[in-house]
């Protein structure tokens, strides 16, 4: 990538305040993270690697951390606090004091509330980076909120979120867009309690395995490998306890290979990294699940993956279609199945994919030229200059 595309913010689009204070044109970035989902502690962690890569010579970085409750409080700084071990999932705790982000005087104020106190004005918000994953935070509901108030951020918007959260509606548009997509069958909460027998038998007729997901959850959360209809109903009990609606998936042989995508500047056509490959380490994983991804550490991309040069740029053609079709800004990593007999089955865009600096997103681009601390320059950058409303 050649340095003007590194580039930092422009000036026209840097904040002139920092803490209320005047400051030399340093934008101020609120890192929001946490969140009410199931992938709470993931969230965390994603935000520890962003706290210590991002340049804070260059930004004023404000952390914001939210509890599963849903209450927005100030966090720290320290990334070792937001750091997974094997004995202690990260978590934001609730606070006296609630953090809201309001506009005042036609700027966007962090504002400190608490009980029986009077309010404090943090200074303003140039744009925020949600590093949230799973419903309340990746599946348009935040990106929502930051529309209503005018408010620059980065990544997808309200709709490419909600259709990269939904398998299912996922996959209805991958289809529309001329994708090739597994067979598969979705099941809501209405038809699962009024009619159980009825998507016993449409599951029979996928033929095993099969994979049983929540249709709006990631990093693996709520999935299970099964080989027959014993453990289905089992399996999607599980799944529900995450999301009420569930995908289920016909099992694919193949290698999955994955490609990460960066919005373009301005009018120019998405941008994708070289693809990679994901294997899991033998032990107790069939497949790339929570553990193998974030406690376990027993999985490992090899990028570029090993596969034929016209593999290869079908992959990275492919994601930029995926990545087009449901709107997506900022970033995204797209997942494909690679078969034998060289064909490319799509099986999920993820608009807010792990982002730690071990996460495949990050390494993939790592390994196409572009680091850790320029990435998350570039995404700020493509934030700040990108306008608010309807685009």
């Amino acid at each position: 990538m050649s340095e003007e595309n590194l580039t930092a913010a422009d000036e026209s689009t840097q904040s002139k305040t920092t803490q209320g204070k005047p400051t030399q044109g340093k934008p101020r970035v609120a890192v929001l993270f946490g969140g009410r989902s199931s992938e709470h502690a993931v969230s965390c962690v994603t935000a520890a690697g962003v706290l210590g890569a991002i340049d804070r010579e260059k930004y004023d970085v404000i952390p914001i951390g939210i509890a599963k409750s849903g209450q927005w409080v100030l966090a720290a700084g320290d990334t070792g606090q937001w750091s997974l071990s094997s004995s202690l999932l990260p978590e934001v705790a609730p606070s006296p004091q609630t953090v809201t982000l309001a506009e005042i005087g036609g700027e966007h104020q962090l504002i400190v509330a608490s009980p029986n106190e009077v309010p404090q004005e943090l200074g303003t918000v140039d744009v925020v980076f949600p590093l949230l994953h799973g419903p309340f935070g990746e599946d348009g509901t935040i990106q929502g909120l930051l529309e209503l108030s005018d408010t620059r951020y980065v990544g997808a918007g309200v709709l490419a979120s909600a259709v990269g959260m939904d398998k299912h509606f996922m996959k209805v548009v991958f289809e529309a867009a001329g994708l090739r997509v597994g067979p598969y069958i979705a099941v809501t909460d209405r038809q699962w309690r009024n009619d159980p027998e009825s998507v016993r038998k449409r599951v029979d007729l996928l033929g095993f395995p099969v994979f049983v997901k929540p249709a709006r959850a990631g990093s693996s959360m709520g999935i299970s490998k099964l080989d027959s209809l014993e453990d289905l109903d089992a399996a999607i009990e599980a799944a529900r306890e995450h999301d009420p609606k569930l995908v289920i998936e016909a099992g694919i042989v193949g290698r999955e290979i994955e490609c990460a995508v960066l919005e373009g500047r301005g009018s120019d056509a998405p941008r994708t990294s070289l693809p990679g490959e994901i294997s899991v380490a033998g032990g107790e994983h069939e497949f790339y699940d929570f553990n193998a991804k974030y406690v376990d550490d027993a999985a490992a991309l090899s990028c570029p993956a090993d596969m034929p040069d016209e593999a290869i740029a079908r992959v990275r053609e492919l994601a930029a279609v995926a990545f087009d079709a449901v709107g997506a800004e900022g970033l995204s990593r797209v997942d494909f199945f690679y078969t034998a007999d060289g064909a490319l089955i799509i099986n999920e865009i993820n608009t807010m994919p792990g982002f730690t600096p071990k996460s495949m997103y990050p390494q993939m681009w790592a390994a196409s030229g572009l680091s850790y601390a320029e990435l998350i320059d570039e995404l700020i950058h493509l934030a700040l200059n990108r306008k608010t409303g309807l685009r």
